[in-house]
């Protein structure tokens, strides 16, 4: 352990530390919260997400009992919505077996949904004033450059290694302090592009930059070429009412609402028709123009494009007409009045604003 490290690192925080919403906050939940939050999330983008979540959710026990599609629609944008579905799990439980209060105890703290050994760190130190060491991807940046770590930081082995050097580097009694300094360290100065060494607290400590290749870490493994998927959409408006399917509750965009839709392979007009049919059941008939048939084409609304974290999808959307809908389906008719309170992926919630015009 080197003291200086932690010494330095702590005096450069008493006067450059951020102050999000969620810091300082005397409630263990608001910490809990902004953790799951801040999981592949720039603090920018959690701030007012934080400060709605917590007007609306203002205790674990409101939170546990808001439905789903509360917990949903109040998510709705900011993306990974398993850590939404996950800390709704866990505020049930929180209420039903810890009376509202976050369990201390750290292994009934990891056993909650959605908290592994990142959030477990942040929420013990920050929130309970543990002496436990956190890893998310500031701190392993920060770690890489300071100990000029070569093996690819998203490695198992890699892993070992920062984790080795965190737990090692906490100092007592400040292990809080200490974890969210690194954040704000990797956050503000040891950024991933032309890191701002000359204003580092850390300059003369950081192996990497002694070494001349503070540009060249953290290593990681090669990134694999990312799929591209295309969609067809079809928007089936009845009486001032649209058509959407609720996804499964597990997988991606679990319990979100959206237009039916289906994977093409080769022209979205022609194939929309079959690939509804086969998703959903939903035999559909062209829109008429007049007494002429109007070719599905001349319907289309739009395209959409989304890139998700490992593909990315181009969706052509277009209006149609049903023949029929399948009963005890995962279809609902929704007024076009209430789309904003069906919580939807970046797609389906452009696809609305379309139709909204």
């Amino acid at each position: 352990m080197n003291p200086r490290l932690s010494s330095r690192l702590l005096a450069w925080y008493r006067t450059h530390k951020r102050t999000p919403p969620w810091r300082d906050h005397p409630d263990p939940y608001a910490v809990w919260v902004s953790e799951i939050m801040l999981q592949q999330t720039r603090v920018e983008t959690v701030i007012p997400y934080f400060e709605k979540w917590m007007r609306l959710f203002s205790s674990v026990r409101s939170l546990a009992n808001a439905s789903e599609q509360e917990v949903l629609n109040a998510w709705e944008g900011l993306g990974y919505y398993s850590r939404a579905r996950n800390l709704h799990k866990a505020a049930k439980i929180v209420a039903e077996q810890y009376n509202g209060r976050l369990p201390r105890d750290l292994d009934e703290l990891r056993r909650l949904p959605g908290i592994g050994r990142y959030t477990l760190g942040a929420i013990a130190s920050i929130a309970f004033g543990m002496d436990v060491s956190a890893l998310d991807g500031n701190i392993k940046r920060v770690y890489a450059r300071i100990f000029d770590v070569t093996e690819p930081v998203d490695s198992p082995a890699g892993e070992k290694i920062l984790w080795d050097l965190a737990d090692e580097h906490i100092p007592k009694g400040r292990a809080g302090d200490y974890n969210q300094a690194l954040m704000d360290l990797g956050s503000l100065i040891c950024v991933p592009k032309n890191p701002r060494c000359l204003i580092c607290p850390l300059m003369n400590l950081c192996q990497a930059r002694l070494n001349g290749v503070q540009d060249q870490r953290p290593v990681k493994t090669p990134k694999k070429d990312v799929p591209h998927y295309v969609h067809a959409a079809g928007v089936i408006v009845e009486r001032g009412r649209v058509l959407l399917a609720q996804r499964p509750s597990q997988g991606l965009l679990g319990g979100m609402w959206e237009f039916p839709n289906g994977r093409v392979s080769g022209d979205p007009a022609r194939e929309l028709s079959d690939a509804l049919e086969t998703s959903y059941q939903l035999r559909l008939r062209v829109i008429r123009n007049s007494r002429a048939a109007a070719p599905l084409s001349a319907n289309k609304l739009g395209i959409v494009q989304h890139g998700y974290s490992h593909f990315s999808v181009t969706t052509h959307v277009f209006r149609c007409e049903l023949v029929s809908v399948p009963k005890g389906s995962n279809l609902k008719w929704i007024s076009l009045k209430e789309l904003d309170a069906y919580p939807m992926g970046k797609i389906d919630r452009q696809i609305a604003k379309m139709i909204a015009k």
